[in-house]
């Protein structure tokens, strides 16, 4: 008998942990970053997904907020048998969605690069920035990831032109 896989969709400012290896957590990105971490060894991971770097208040518990969603992660997984020196990460996100002034998916790249080397935890891989959303798939246990950029939206009929045909070489009366 096969086993069954169990999707957990993490939607902004929240995350998950698990040490089930038929978990496949997913999550679609913009300008939020995704930080998925697992330890090889006891075979557990998990991942979360932010909004925004850091809140202006500094004491705010909303995962929405970079710095509280990486710690309840890594939390999580220390309770559930991960080892903090083993935790390695990907990340995954940050694209400029907008034309704002203020690049969002930029400071929420920048914060995760300078939380994960002020906790000495390795990335292996990321994929961050440009202009294109994600869908990303992560497998906890074993720390595979996939991940596919959406498109941006279908063009309008009135822009899609078509050739102009050649010229006939014969004509016909």
């Amino acid at each position: 008998m096969t086993a069954t896989r169990k999707t957990v969709t993490i939607i902004q400012g929240d995350y998950a942990v698990s040490a089930d290896p038929d978990v496949i957590m997913s999550t679609v990105l913009g300008s939020c970053v995704a930080v998925c971490l697992y330890d090889p060894y006891a075979q557990v991971g998990g991942m979360n997904h932010f909004l925004l770097a850091g809140s202006k208040q500094g004491s705010s518990d909303d995962l929405k907020y970079g710095v509280n969603a990486m710690e309840l992660l890594i939390n999580h997984l220390l309770r559930t048998g991960a080892q903090r020196h083993a935790l390695i990460a990907k990340m995954f996100g940050g694209a400029r969605m907008t034309d704002h002034s203020r690049d969002i998916g930029k400071s929420n790249v920048t914060f995760a690069r300078d939380f994960l080397r002020q906790e000495g935890i390795k990335c292996l891989s990321e994929s961050l920035g440009g202009d294109k959303a994600r869908r990303l798939q992560f497998t906890p246990t074993t720390g595979t990831a996939r991940q596919m950029q959406i498109s941006g939206p279908a063009p309008d009929i009135d822009q899609v032109k078509r050739a102009p045909r050649p010229a006939a070489d014969i004509m016909l009366f």
